[in-house]
């Protein structure tokens, strides 16, 4: 793992989608009585849950959408005192999960004095819950935007660069595809932008530390124009 800020660490998994090398990232932060909140947790390794231990007792494992969830099950089984909460629409598809609820606009009383959240409306087939740290002024994504540079993959560097988002933090083609109701989905994008964040840590590609604001707000311009 590597420490992005106070009390905010990530870690990098190789992760294989549609033939892309991807990677996923997981997000972890010390909230301010010292237990940990676990962002789309990746695969729990021996030697990562004892890193990952080494910082907090671990009491929140948070799936953000649809997609971002495969390992919650791992975790749990881990660290069985922590608290399973899910994007909208998967704890149907998760009956197998052990849930302490499930995501929505309101933060719970257990993260709600350092992480604010947005369910965003109008992707029902993504679903995703989008975070924000007010400690580090960080935004946390999963899918809503990537930031593939020229460390990734060639064929996924190719991939991104057809769909117009190589090199910034940007959306994809997907993204305006899966945008079913976009009234909906610009109102939950405008509260988003709401927070005054500088760092964007996505799942996949590389985090941002500055200037990602501007260019997420470019990348979304189909929508908020």
């Amino acid at each position: 793992m590597r420490q992005l800020d106070t009390d905010m660490w990530v870690t990098e998994s190789p992760l294989r989608f549609l033939g892309l090398e991807v990677g996923a990232r997981m997000t972890v932060v010390r909230l301010p009585d010292g237990r940990l909140w676990l962002h789309s947790p990746v695969s729990a390794t021996p030697e990562l849950v004892r890193e990952v231990e080494a910082l907090g007792p671990v009491a929140f494992l948070i799936a953000p959408n649809r997609f971002h969830h495969l390992y919650v099950s791992e975790w749990k089984e881990a660290c069985p005192d922590a608290l399973v909460y899910v994007a909208p629409g998967l704890e149907t598809k998760r009956s197998d999960l052990d849930l302490a609820g499930v995501l929505s606009d309101e933060p719970e009383p257990g993260w709600k004095d350092a992480i604010e959240q947005v369910a965003l409306g109008g992707m029902p087939m993504m679903s995703e819950v989008v975070f924000f740290h007010r400690p580090s002024a960080t935004l946390i994504v999963t899918d809503l935007a990537f930031n593939v540079g020229p460390d990734d993959a060639p064929l996924t560097r190719f991939f991104f660069r057809l769909n117009g988002a190589y090199g910034r933090v940007s959306a994809t083609v997907l993204e305006r595809l899966l945008a079913r109701d976009r009234t909906k989905l610009r109102q939950s994008f405008e509260r988003m932008l709401e927070w005054p964040f500088e760092r964007i840590v996505v799942a996949h590609g590389d985090v941002s530390e500055s200037g990602g604001r501007d260019q997420l707000v470019a990348s979304y311009d189909w929508l908020l124009r």
